[in-house]
């Protein structure tokens, strides 16, 4: 996932940035609403939001943002704990609330839920992708699976339909911008952005190389290379 995560406790956010990291996410992380404020429209999958910032209030943008039209999932992560704050939290747009402190681990698993309740994450156990390729966003698995083997069988993510098979962070995070965009042409641009983050300072090969790895390990006709202008994978079989 791409995630922008508002918080101005420098500790704080420096760990829960490496945490996500770690764990295979693109994050943007800002300290104040004036510098997330030129991020707001990037293509965000979610976004985690600290109540009070320097420069105003983080319940506030949330609400201006869902006034704009803005449905993308947000967890607002806060020290107020009364149920009175809850509820405005909550009224304000925000879709969970998390007070502090909290585990990252805790966060990580809420932000799963609440892209399942939202719909921003499949509702299938697993989508199939043909060729015998299966992927479960949720559980962030993938699968070869014999032909005539259904994505449900197995029990989904954690059924045994299948070799599952393992992938770098990169390599995941390449596959899960793709497979959110599947049927349309993601440009290299767009990709790099989405993979790599706006801050990162990778060789300008690095995309190739991660799209050639998951052919290797996923079959050669699951990426498409559409010339001059990206990469695509076919919609949901």
């Amino acid at each position: 996932m791409r995630l922008l995560l508002l918080e101005d406790d420098s500790l704080l956010g420096e760990g829960l940035r490496d945490f996500l990291r770690a764990e295979g996410h693109v994050v943007e992380w800002c300290t104040t609403l004036s510098a997330a404020h030129g991020l707001q429209d990037e293509p965000f999958d979610a976004l985690l939001v600290d109540w009070q910032l320097p420069d105003g209030s983080g319940v506030d943008w949330v609400r201006a943002r869902r006034a704009a039209g803005d449905a993308r999932p947000v967890l607002l992560l806060t020290a107020r704990d009364r149920l009175a704050d809850r509820i405005r939290g909550l009224d304000s747009g925000a879709d969970d609330y998390l007070v502090k402190p909290f585990a990252p681990e805790e966060m990580l698993a809420r932000l799963r839920a609440v892209l399942r309740r939202t719909g921003a994450a499949t509702s299938a156990p697993r989508v199939d992708l043909g060729g015998g390729v299966q992927v479960d966003l949720a559980g962030r698995g993938v699968w070869r699976v014999p032909e005539g083997e259904n994505a449900g069988d197995g029990g989904g993510s954690g059924g045994s339909g299948g070799e599952r098979v393992e992938l770098t962070a990169r390599e995941w995070a390449v596959l899960e911008a793709l497979v959110r965009r599947a049927g349309r042409v993601v440009t290299k641009s767009e990709l790099d952005r989405l993979v790599l983050g706006l801050d990162a300072h990778v060789q300008s090969n690095a995309l190739e190389v991660h799209v050639s790895a998951l052919r290797r390990k996923l079959g050669k006709d699951l990426i498409d290379t559409v010339r001059g202008l990206g990469y695509r994978v076919a919609g949901p079989r």
